[in-house]
């Protein structure tokens, strides 16, 4: 006697729906940090700048790969600071910035004027070849 048995495999879930559903965990995913990361921003758990009204960085210079002399003006006098990798060190102390010693913004050239004249130097040099 023989029975025939049949067997059922079961039913193979599309990859459309798994597609579907990781697609959905990491925008959940990447939806959560962005929101963590504006309630930190809001509440002020973010590390602020290091900005800060009573000391500047006025002039930087590097002197090595890792080495740099900065000047940091701070309320009454302008530290003259050497930088390294592992340590600060205090090189001079010098006396507080004059207001006379920023520099004044250079107003911009007019562009009517400098096209004027690049064009009277274009017209000389031909009548001179000429």
């Amino acid at each position: 006697m023989k029975t025939q048995a049949t067997v059922q495999q079961p039913a193979a879930a599309s990859t459309g729906s798994s597609l579907v559903q990781v697609s959905g965990a990491l925008t959940a995913i990447i939806i959560f940090i962005l929101l963590a990361a504006w309630v930190a921003k809001r509440f002020g758990l973010a590390p602020k700048n290091g900005s800060s009204k009573e000391m500047k960085v006025s002039a930087s210079c590097s002197v090595g790969a890792r080495e740099r002399v900065v000047i940091v003006d701070v309320a009454d006098a302008r530290l003259v600071l050497g930088v390294t990798a592992g340590q600060i060190t205090h090189l001079h102390t010098l006396p507080a910035a004059a207001v006379s010693e920023t520099v004044s913004p250079v107003a911009p050239a007019d562009f009517h004027d400098l096209m004027k004249k690049s064009l009277m130097k274009n017209l000389l040099k031909r009548n001179g070849k000429d």
